[in-house]
């Protein structure tokens, strides 16, 4: 059966973490939105320009060209045993549409990773990436969930600990855009959890746990979900 799995969270909630440990598990591609756009940012195509200054602000992007960036994602041949979903969808229009790719192709497990305000805005200003080789510091690898310093000590170096490039904190990780981030969040993707609660392959993770614990809680979760599409389809049967 394969894993069509959804993560929802705000920003800083840890899904990119958790998107990353589940691919590894699952031998799944991991989908990030997010990524997929910096990385048009950077190369400068039409669309990495259209989108520039609404990533830097903190805003979302538009429905129409964040489903049309996912579908040709699912089109191609190595998610045809499933994926990892982070970022997306953000809006109740972009669930409704993902409903409509994923036809006939298995179950949508959603998994919510919920974390209080206070500790996404501490994970958000304290997360720093290294200008060389992109690894990420910070944010969820805090030495209060991981019980290391290290994480701690490279941000405060000012230096990567494993290529020892220049870390820097991204535009959309400062103070002020990171509570215009939350604003979005809470009244544009919230509502995504009244929209997925009733169904069978719905969870609700608390994220303010150690990763660990998050990813054991995630994996219970998505055992769980697919046992009950199983059942549920026998009973059609």
């Amino acid at each position: 059966m394969a894993l069509n799995l959804v993560m929802i969270g705000p920003p800083g909630a840890g899904k990119g973490t958790q998107a990353a440990r589940l691919r590894r598990q699952h031998g799944i591609p991991k989908i990030s939105t997010g990524d997929m756009l910096r990385e048009a940012v950077a190369a400068g195509t039409p669309l990495g320009v259209a989108v520039r200054n609404i990533i830097g602000a903190g805003r979302l992007v538009s429905d129409e060209a964040i489903i049309a960036v996912v579908e040709q994602r699912l089109a191609k041949p190595d998610v045809a045993a499933g994926f990892v979903l982070d970022g997306f969808p953000r809006t109740v229009v972009q669930a409704r549409a993902l409903d409509q790719m994923l036809e006939g192709r298995g179950p949508l497990v959603v998994v919510v990773v919920d974390v209080p305000e206070q500790e996404l805005v501490k994970r958000l200003t304290w997360r720093r990436v290294c200008q060389d080789c992109g690894a990420t510091f910070g944010g969820v690898d805090t030495p209060e969930l991981t019980g290391e310093s290290s994480a701690e000590g490279a941000v405060e170096s000012g230096r990567c600990r494993k290529c020892g490039g220049q870390l820097v904190q991204r535009d959309d990780d400062s103070a002020a855009v990171v509570r215009d981030r939350l604003k979005v969040f809470t009244s544009q993707t919230a509502p995504l959890v009244d929209f997925y609660r009733g169904r069978p392959t719905f969870s609700l993770i608390n994220g303010l746990q150690g990763p660990d614990q998050v990813t054991a809680d995630m994996n219970r979760a998505i055992d769980a979900a697919l046992a009950k599409d199983s059942t549920r389809n026998r009973a059609r049967a």
